[in-house]
């Protein structure tokens, strides 16, 4: 009975659409009537990397300069984003390509990571690589932001209006970077809790923002990966509605990360590194 109409709200020309009109039918008080409802959309975002495939994701296509940026650098394949060169946005029959041309020595670099990955089935060295790549070292965040208990409400609060995606679809994840003193500064959303992350740290890399400076907030649990991008963009403190992993905790303390979560209203639980949330007046940036 769905039926996908054929509007499409896009963030660019270039890219697909953020929702989607769909048409249904609706039950309610004992009858169907017809009904329209914007949509999330999910589609394949491949991004290649001087002329090869690097990685295929789901995600919404939407803020996909922003997600190519982040993306790169969370994974590492960049240390910084004067590497990449030009970003080429193609749009095929089964998705969207993000075309990367990085520098051509840290192309190098990542091209002889690759080979190192290939061997035989069943040679074993592969997948022990692997988990090294899944389990690599966070870098050590030194950040000395600081915020106070209200501040923590305050940012969620303002995350929750800055999500007009997920107000249509109810289907979004978001991630928002929230400075003390200033307020939510730059919002993301995606189908995908990891893409939202990595969008709002490709926009704050693409426009200067110092993670450094403010608090990223999440509408999700926070998983051990969460952590790890928060630390490759060298946040100090997280702000999750939902509960972390185990695993999260440990790399957050491990990292020097403040993490937050289970942030509800006023209350909110404190998992590690508490000398960033002081009581009291608010504090205000750096």
């Amino acid at each position: 009975m769905l039926h996908l109409d054929g509007m499409r709200s896009a963030a660019s020309k270039d890219e697909g659409a953020a929702a989607i009109p769909a048409s249904g039918l609706a039950y309610a008080h004992g009858r169907f009537t017809r009904s329209t409802r914007p949509l999330a959309d999910e589609t394949a975002i491949a991004f290649s990397v001087n002329g090869s495939t690097h990685a295929v994701l789901m995600a919404t296509p939407a803020d996909l300069q922003d997600f190519a940026v982040g993306f790169a650098l969370t994974e590492r394949i960049i240390d910084q984003p004067q590497a990449i060169e030009n970003i080429e946005i193609v749009q095929t029959p089964l998705g969207i390509d993000v075309q990367l041309r990085l520098d051509e020595a840290v192309a190098d670099r990542l091209a002889a990571r690759r080979r190192s990955m290939v061997g035989p089935v069943g040679c074993g060295l592969c997948g022990v690589e692997s988990l090294e790549a899944a389990m690599r070292d966070v870098p050590q965040v030194s950040a000395r932001a600081s915020l106070c208990p209200a501040q923590v409400a305050e940012a969620v609060s303002e995350l929750s209006r800055s999500q007009p995606l997920n107000d249509a679809t109810r289907a979004m994840h978001a991630a928002g970077f929230y400075v003390p003193g200033i307020g939510l500064v730059s919002a993301r959303e995606d189908v995908g809790r990891h893409n939202a992350l990595d969008k709002l740290v490709g926009t704050l890399a693409r426009t200067g923002g110092d993670a450094a400076r403010g608090v990223i907030v999440l509408t999700s649990r926070v998983s051990v990966e969460m952590v790890q991008k928060a630390a490759v963009a060298g946040a100090g403190v997280i702000i999750a509605v939902s509960a972390p992993t185990a695993m999260a905790v440990r790399v957050a303390d491990k990292a020097g990360i403040t993490l937050i979560a289970i942030a509800r209203g006023e209350e909110f639980e404190l998992f590690t590194h508490p000398h960033r949330i002081l009581t009291g007046t608010k504090t205000h940036a750096a």
